[in-house]
């Protein structure tokens, strides 16, 4: 064993949102504790998140933080008590920021000293930096998936390759089993998304899984989403409302699916997470934001996209013909 390994036995990691950029950091857990068995692996989180690491293999601990109530509250009491919640009597050996934002470089610095992070060339708050003892550098531009990767290797010398990733298990222990008719592939399509511009339209959706022969399961999450899925529904025959779920539930529910359908958001990304089909449909944003494999892909559409200053007007996500998103939906249910 290397003296490196010997030192470090207490992980720290900090990805304080959103819920996809969570689920396409958990996957670097696998090779920490590979290479760290002994290692005790904790996690700070935004606290509306803490599910999605609740069912989370590999982690040992979660530290929940709730910084976006200090935009409605900003007062020094509340300040004073998230930060307590980052106190512990447990030294860290080494604190890795995967978020690389100002807010995320001052969290990791309160855990301790020894921090590692993005470059000030690496991302997209590059006064970040200053608050890293080691830094990792990498084009802003590269695929997040290898720039989680890269952080967290450099970070603890380790070698997580693209194969790796390509081959890595399951990143979320399923905790709920759901009864699905198996004569048929069971899709689940995603139909919310962050912004307005990353939403496919309903229209479309519903003409995707009436060309399909599939179990059609409409994914929602609030109210808004609930009246869309419930009009593909009623003008789908072969679709039907997913359940309710919390996100423990959900990550359940997609690792039962033979596909997944869906928008550049959270609910997508957590099929590539647990080695699900899928496809996810782009407008306003590129395949950077996805895991990529040969049953993980992306539909574009024609719209450049300039990464370091989205345009959340950029509809050109209504532009991707439904029948593009059929065929590439059989192909990779005739590969199953």
């Amino acid at each position: 064993m290397s003296s490196m390994k010997k030192d470090i036995q207490n992980i720290a990691i900090v990805r304080l949102s959103a819920l996809g950029d969570i689920v396409n950091s958990a996957f670097v857990l696998q090779f920490i504790k590979a290479a760290y068995p002994h290692a005790t692996i904790s996690w700070v989180v935004e606290e509306s998140f803490r599910d999605i690491l609740s069912c989370a293999k590999h982690l040992d601990t979660i530290t929940p933080i709730n910084l976006k109530a200090l935009k409605h509250d900003k007062s020094f009491t509340r300040l004073r008590s998230e930060i307590a919640k980052l106190k512990t009597d447990r030294e860290f050996d080494l604190i890795i920021d995967m978020q690389g934002l100002i807010k995320s470089a001052i969290v990791a610095r309160i855990l301790g000293k020894k921090t590692h992070g993005f470059d000030k060339n690496s991302t997209r708050e590059g006064v970040a930096a200053l608050l890293y003892k080691t830094k990792t550098a990498i084009p802003y531009e590269e695929n997040v998936i290898l720039r989680n990767a890269k952080v967290v290797s450099d970070a603890l010398d380790i070698t997580i390759t693209e194969e790796m990733i390509q081959n890595k298990e399951a990143v979320f222990e399923p905790t709920k089993e759901f009864l699905l008719q198996k004569e048929k592939a069971n899709v689940a399509f995603v139909i919310g998304a962050s912004w307005p511009s990353k939403i496919y339209p309903k229209e479309q959706i519903a003409k995707v899984c009436a060309a399909l022969d599939i179990h059609a399961h409409i994914i929602w999450g609030s109210e808004a989403e609930l009246r869309e899925a419930e009009w593909i529904v009623a003008n789908t025959p072969n679709a039907t409302l997913a359940p309710k779920c919390n996100l423990r539930e959900l990550v359940s529910f997609i690792s039962h699916m033979d596909l997944l359908i869906g928008n550049d958001t959270g609910p997508t990304h957590i099929a590539w997470a647990q080695n699900i089909a899928s496809i996810t449909l782009l407008g306003p944003t590129t395949d950077r934001m996805i895991g990529k494999t040969p049953k993980n892909i992306a539909i574009k559409s024609p719209s450049s996209v300039n990464l370091l200053k989205i345009n959340k007007n950029d509809f050109s996500i209504k532009d991707i013909e439904p029948q593009e998103i059929v065929q590439k939906a059989k192909e990779l249910l005739n590969g199953i």
